[in-house]
């Protein structure tokens, strides 16, 4: 069972995880931690003129799924407004409790399929997509 969880494409995202470092100014900051197993993520963002996230800073210590997440989300979020960072968390939540078929439009969050009966391992997974979705609200509110 955790060769399935752990596999190589999940290996290969938690060794790349993009816009790992954390941003001297960011308009909005968010620390997030699980409970279960400890996994932390510090997300930092900075909104452009039309509330797009235009620059993302996260320091992820995580398991292996929670780095592959970390990864997915920060390949694909530049460019998002908060209301498409809380939907991709929304979708990933209800596909990893099975209250609905798919993940959402956010790529690659398939990935977690094999994780869905492990429900351990949700708040992990769901961290980046969560600290992230919070700092681009709190980035917005601050405008």
């Amino acid at each position: 069972m955790t060769t399935a969880l752990y596999n190589r494409d999940i290996l290969r995202l938690a060794a790349s995880i993009p816009h790992h470092r954390r941003l001297e100014r960011p308009q909005g900051s968010v620390e997030k931690r699980s409970p279960t197993c400890g996994s932390r993520v510090a997300i930092d963002v900075v909104l452009d003129g039309e509330g797009r996230l235009a620059g993302l800073g996260q320091e992820v210590r995580a398991c292996a799924l929670g780095q592959a997440a970390a990864s997915l989300m920060g390949a694909s979020a530049l460019g998002r407004n908060g209301a498409e960072l809380a939907e991709a968390r929304d979708a990933l939540a209800a596909f990893l409790d099975g209250k609905r078929d798919d993940p959402g439009e956010w790529p690659g969050l398939d990935i977690f399929g094999p994780a869905r009966p492990y429900s351990a391992r949700h708040p992990s997974i769901l961290l980046a997509f969560e600290a992230v979705a919070e700092a681009a609200a709190l980035a917005g509110a601050r405008r």
